[in-house]
């Protein structure tokens, strides 16, 4: 399974959301725009998840958090910097 359905997949368990509807949205789709809408909670727990399953911390490799700007740049994040 690639990257970015892995994290399409963690995204929709965070937000609570059918992961098929998350798997449908473009990749520009804003993590914290009305489609995905993303809380500060939800966002914790998404972090949580992406450290759990790829070992990237994103929060301490990215203190701007510029990943967190769209579904594709998370993916793109967690590609570059997995273990």
């Amino acid at each position: 399974m690639s990257t970015d359905a892995v994290v399409r997949e963690l995204i929709a368990e965070a937000i609570g959301q059918d992961e098929a509807v998350v798997a449908a949205l473009p990749g520009d789709t804003r993590l914290f725009g009305p489609e995905v809408g993303l809380s500060s909670l939800a966002g914790a727990r998404l972090l949580d998840s992406v450290r759990e399953r790829f070992g990237v911390d994103v929060a301490a490799e990215d203190l701007n958090l510029d990943a967190l700007e769209s579904i594709a740049s998370l993916s793109g994040f967690v590609d570059q910097h997995q273990r």
